[in-house]
């Protein structure tokens, strides 16, 4: 399963460093800055969180099974999160409840690596 984080860690900081060139030289004439604002609060939450997959990936190789878990909060937290401020900025409209569910996901994978990396 380790792997799976991984490969998905490193296409997540690949995708952040492309749709990063795209917003940086694509976008701004398209959009408003609060929008842009956006955008970049997305490029920032995808970065730091391929790099979190790729930690927690690396935990799982080790045998810490609740880093499996945070992996999983991170990816589906990172696509809800995400993914809900691209569409959001991109179509001008909000997607509810999306985007503060990815949040949480997020944060509790953040939790989840803390008592991985705890636990002996």
């Amino acid at each position: 399963m380790h792997r799976l984080w991984l490969i998905t860690g490193a296409l997540a900081g690949l995708v952040a460093v492309g749709l990063s060139a795209w917003a940086a030289h694509g976008l701004p004439a398209r959009l408003d800055p609060a929008r842009m604002a956006a955008v970049q609060n997305a490029l920032t939450m995808q970065g730091w969180h391929a790099l979190a997959l790729l930690i927690a990936g690396l935990m799982a190789e080790r045998g810490r099974r609740l880093a499996n878990f945070a992996a999983a909060a991170f990816l589906a937290g990172m696509i809800l999160f995400c993914g809900a401020v691209w569409l959001s900025a991109l179509m001008g409209q909000s997607f509810g409840p999306i985007a503060p569910s990815g949040g949480m996901l997020l944060m509790l994978g953040w939790a989840l690596l803390a008592v991985a990396a705890a636990k002996r």
